[in-house]
């Protein structure tokens, strides 16, 4: 599934390598590589396959799941599509709550005890995941665990969800996705190793 989920992403040219011009990530880190998850929405084809892994791994790692929930914004289409195929309840977690009307951080309805998983797109350092989790567990539901669709490996965010006590699955990652675009010479071996060596000084 992992080299799957890779192709696709390369395929729908989701993926997207500048060392001479770095991006900046959400947690401010100036990186070489950048994964755009959201253009997975935009090809129906590649969204069938990243949806159903999605729904799947939810079936096969939480099979006791009683809903979803989407990390704000960009795990909501993912979740909402998933949680159709398997036939669940599903909300959203917002960064912040909203200013007006009841003021919610929850989208969706959440009664206490239920048992969640959270759907996100990407896990880079993972803070913002975790504040996904804690919410949720502020509200009293019962996080099962996360499945993102891609993960960069970094260690610290490694660490942080080892500290928060949650488990990831991720459908892919970049130590396939970097193997995988060798071999479709989307990339050379020497950028590979720039890649990972950069993944590895984090």
């Amino acid at each position: 599934m992992e080299k799957k989920i890779a192709e696709q992403l390369l395929k729908i040219q989701a993926v997207f390598l500048r060392p001479e011009d770095p991006f900046t990530w959400a947690s401010g880190i100036k990186s070489p590589i950048y994964c755009d998850n959201r253009l997975i929405l935009s090809a129906p084809e590649s969204r069938s396959v990243v949806e159903q892994a999605i729904a799947d791994t939810v079936k096969a790692k939480f099979p006791e799941v009683e809903a979803l929930m989407g990390t704000s914004t960009a795990g909501i289409a993912h979740a909402a599509i998933a949680a159709t195929i398997l036939g669940l309840p599903m909300g959203y977690v917002r960064s912040e709550a909203k200013s007006h009307g009841r003021n919610n951080k929850i989208e969706g309805r959440l009664e206490p005890g239920t048992k969640v998983v959270v759907i996100e797109d990407l896990i880079s350092t993972g803070g913002s995941v975790i504040d996904v989790v804690e919410a949720l567990r502020e509200a009293g539901a019962q996080v099962l665990g996360i499945v993102s669709i891609f993960t960069y490996g970094l260690r610290k965010g490694i660490e942080r969800l080892k500290e928060a006590q949650v488990v990831n699955y991720s459908l892919s990652n970049l130590d396939v996705l970097v193997d995988v675009a060798v071999e479709q010479k989307y990339i050379t071996p020497a950028q590979k190793e720039e890649v990972i060596s950069f993944r590895n000084s984090l």
